[in-house]
């Protein structure tokens, strides 16, 4: 089967639907933590705090981990998920924090 007869697969729509809408609320929540993270760019900047905390990278991946294993999700996909994350806003905050 070629690729495009994949996505035409009548028994898979309705799953496809529900994880559309799942990503849709992923991009969202992601949305939503950007806006956070613009508020703690005000917070460093004003206190002079660099972007990259490793202590608070580590606090926050261990508590997605745990929170992964209490939902019945492998912490280690949730690891996988955020890491890149945390790395991805580090280097976002780093190029904000940077003077001109």
């Amino acid at each position: 089967m070629a690729d495009r007869d994949l996505l035409d697969v009548p028994a898979l729509a309705g799953l496809r639907r529900e994880i559309d809408a799942i990503d849709a609320e992923l991009v969202a929540l992601l949305r939503r933590r950007l806006d956070v993270v613009e508020r703690v760019l005000v917070v460093k900047r004003g206190d002079g705090l660099p972007a990259n905390i490793p202590a608070r990278v580590e606090q926050v991946v261990e508590t997605v981990r745990e929170r992964a294993q209490e939902a019945g999700l492998p912490p280690e996909l949730a690891e996988t998920l955020w890491r890149p994350l945390i790395g991805w806003t580090i280097a976002y905050e780093e190029g904000c924090l940077t003077p001109l």
